[in-house]
């Protein structure tokens, strides 16, 4: 068993012993229900042949078909797939989305890829899982280096390889093949409304507040631009390549531009003078908001007494461990977990599954009036438990989740029923 997967399960052991639940529940949820690896073939532009190691982990779906992100990452391992699996069960319960959870992923560095090499990765991939995949059974979704464009060419592949078109089996896809509007700045437009629907909770007025934030993706981005149009100060950004950091601020468009324009952050326009920092550093400056929205495990034990800010919110996945968060409560820093930070993208791939199972389409501002809605009812239903139980947002949003399963899972039956 991995860290990863460890550290997923310490939350749920964490919960379970304040919901009423069944403990064959908990039995279900503590392994994955199916986990596939596969080495996928492909064909280099010079004539070699490369293999790469890939997996998809369905981890439970008792309330319904799997969905879950696919990511193209060198770290990738089936530690990792499994763990994120866990996660998206408990992301689709809380914000009451009829899905189970799932990942996905491939062991490779995309920037050693031709854009050839990267379709023909794509397609290998939905021809050693299709099994596998399928609208009621698993739904797969863009994620770490993989986009619009990769879910456009496994959708194409998968309609060849069962001779239907069915769209719904991923969603992210291009507009012009069954994508929702709204997809693209979901993730990052959904960390936003959570941070909204909470800020009179955690004593946050925007205009007074500062915020760093790891990473400069496309979530990390929506994320920083609608907190700088609320009114927050973004004062540093990062990415692979380096930090930008100056007290005065920076707006998140202008960074767009000159990263669209050199590839990094690094130099990038601020209001006042940019100061030189370490890219690893940046959560751990004086802030009121710190957003890691890049890869997990950035808190651990060995350096969470080292963060300044009032607030952490999770738009990364996994981004404090479990010991951590002791330390941070201890500390007074309060944590928007991922499961509630980051669930607009699963939000809105259900719109787009809907969509594309209806073959009706919503326009934008449907779109984001269901996201919204949906994130600031799950915000309500969140500090509702959190003031009935006394429990931390990390606590509450798991035992919401973790309530919704069991009920699922007592619905059709379990060892107090047939005793």
């Amino acid at each position: 068993m991995g860290e990863r997967l460890t550290a997923a399960r310490k939350r749920l052991e964490r919960v379970a012993d304040l919901v009423d639940v069944d403990p064959e529940v908990i039995e279900r949820l503590y392994y994955p229900k199916e986990t596939l690896a596969a080495s996928l073939p492909v064909r280099m532009d010079d004539g070699s042949m490369r293999s790469f190691k890939a997996w998809r982990c369905r981890y439970d779906d008792t309330r319904g078909p799997t969905k879950g992100g696919l990511r193209f990452h060198a770290s990738v391992s089936a530690d990792e797939v499994m763990a994120l699996g866990f996660w998206m069960t408990f992301k689709c319960a809380l914000v009451d989305i009829p899905f189970g959870g799932a990942k996905g992923g491939v062991q490779v560095d995309t920037s050693e890829l031709s854009s050839r090499e990267l379709e023909r990765l794509s397609r290998s991939f939905v021809r050693a899982f299709t099994g596998m995949l399928g609208p009621n059974r698993d739904i797969a979704a863009p994620d770490m280096y993989t986009n619009s464009m990769v879910m456009a060419w496994m959708a194409d592949e998968f309609g060849a390889a069962t001779g239907a078109h069915t769209p719904e089996v991923f969603t992210g896809k291009p507009l012009q093949l069954g994508g929702s509007r709204g997809r693209d700045e979901a993730t990052g437009r959904g960390a936003f409304h959570a941070l909204t629907a909470l800020k009179d909770h955690l004593n946050i007025k925007p205009e007074t507040s500062r915020v760093v934030i790891q990473g400069f993706g496309n979530a990390a981005y929506e994320c920083a631009h609608n907190l700088f149009d609320d009114g927050y100060t973004i004062i540093g950004v990062s990415d692979s390549k380096g930090a930008l950091f100056d007290p005065d601020g920076l707006d998140p468009a202008e960074v767009k531009q000159h990263k669209r324009e050199t590839g990094s952050v690094v130099g990038g326009p601020t209001k006042g003078t940019p100061q030189e920092i370490d890219p690893d550093e940046l959560l751990f400056q004086e802030c009121d908001i710190a957003v890691p929205a890049a890869l997990g495990g950035q808190f651990t034990t060995r350096n969470a007494e080292k963060v300044q800010a009032r607030v952490i919110l999770e738009v990364a996945n996994g981004p404090v461990s479990p010991d951590a968060d002791d330390l941070l409560d201890k500390n007074g820093v309060v944590v928007v977990p991922d499961i509630f930070a980051n669930s607009g993208g699963v939000i809105v791939s259900h719109l787009e599954w809907v969509q594309n199972r209806s073959g009706y389409y919503w326009s934008l501002a449907e779109v984001r009036d269901r996201l919204e809605h949906r994130i600031s009812d799950t915000a309500e239903e969140l500090l509702k438990v959190l003031d009935e139980k006394a429990l931390s947002l990390r606590e509450s949003a798991y035992f919401l989740a973790l309530s919704r399963i069991c009920e699922a899972a007592q619905a059709r039956g379990t060892k107090r029923f047939f005793s």
